[in-house]
């Protein structure tokens, strides 16, 4: 059996922009620009968090929003995308899809359009400089009104196939029914982009249902929750939509009690795709191949196995197909020669 899965190529397809920032990064910023941090964000690391209830999530919510707040200048934006990029290539990732909600930024870079092209500009720089491929997907504020949303969806349109990747939908599901995003998500089909909304993590499968039969989602953020409703599962896996499950993010937010119930295997064995996903690690404290780990070591999967989970992450993708083919060409080299040649697994670059 493995034990390097850092050496099992993957890709990464749920990762937000802030949540990506290394600990050790947020602190030296916020004294580099005299950002005070609460307690929650300086002591016992990562914080203990829950979102079983709205103030859970507002609590979250604002530990997310002081971390950026630490993002005073293109210099930090740069520094940012290019240590993400490297704790992907350090983990195995070959191509990485982000996420951003450019509203989020936009007081302090000049606009929704300055910052996704600094965004862009910071992705391409990475990604020349240590070989992982990076996609953006921009992500409307479910909790905010539809319009802004359309607003963010054209932005996405104009960036369409300049390294803007998809369109998605964030924040507490509770707060903000999927069924007002319609419009938005219209926008950025017409534009070709993948269509990736959350769903399914705090609420039930019936927001599985609506992501797919109003948002006509080509992916799903989370969607764990579908498996309580075995009809829901069906219908994922005979569309073979993706569910980007995040375990670490599950149990930090209380979404699941434990790792062992973080229904990784039920969805895998029920032939859905399945591409693990960090979430936010700033806050949660673990990174892509802990993920991989938990489905190893608490789900007991088996290195065919990991190796289905990496070629689904890589198969969910937006990836170029020249990219795809050769992470899904070094992922069965891994599984072949692993044991006998643990070096020979993919890398980046």
């Amino acid at each position: 059996m493995p034990n390097d899965l850092s050496a099992l190529p993957k890709a990464h397809l749920h990762l937000h922009l802030t949540g990506a920032m290394r600990h050790s990064t947020m602190v030296e910023l916020a004294q580099t620009h005299g950002v005070a941090l609460p307690p929650a964000l300086t002591g016992e690391w990562p914080p203990q968090l829950s979102t079983v209830d709205e103030r859970g999530w507002f609590r979250f919510q604002r530990l997310y929003d002081t971390a950026r707040s630490v993002l005073r200048t293109t210099d930090d934006v740069y520094r940012l995308v290019m240590e993400t990029a490297e704790d992907e290539r350090a983990e195995g990732s070959g191509w990485l899809e982000l996420q951003a909600d450019p509203s989020g930024y936009a007081s302090r870079f000049g606009g929704i359009t300055a910052f996704t092209e600094l965004l862009l500009d910071a992705a391409a720089t990475a990604a020349q400089a240590t070989g992982v491929g990076i996609g953006i997907i921009i992500a409307a504020n479910r909790t905010k009104d539809p319009m802004e949303a359309r607003t963010l969806a054209r932005l996405a349109a104009q960036f369409a196939g300049r390294g803007v990747v998809g369109f998605g939908l964030s924040n507490d599901e509770r707060r903000g029914p999927a069924e007002g995003f319609e419009r938005a998500f219209g926008i950025a089909a017409r534009a070709g982009l993948l269509l990736d909304p959350h769903a399914g993590e705090l609420t039930g499968p019936a927001s599985v249902t609506v992501a797919m039969d109003r948002l006509h989602a080509g992916r799903i953020g989370h969607g764990v929750r579908s498996v309580e409703d075995p009809e829901v599962v069906k219908r994922l896996a005979a569309a073979a939509i993706t569910l980007e499950v995040c375990p670490s993010s599950n149990v930090a937010l209380g979404v699941a009690p434990d790792a062992l119930s973080v229904p990784v295997r039920t969805l895998f064995e029920a032939g859905v795709p399945v591409a693990l996903g960090a979430d936010d690690p700033l806050l949660f404290g673990r990174r892509l191949v802990r993920q991989y780990e938990i489905a190893r070591d608490v789900h007991d999967f088996s290195p065919p196995e990991l190796a289905e989970l990496a070629r689904m992450s890589v198969l969910g993708s937006v990836a170029p197909e020249s990219l795809r083919t050769r992470l899904l060409a070094a992922i069965d080299a891994w599984l072949t020669g692993h044991a006998a040649r643990p070096a020979t697994g993919f890398r980046p670059g």
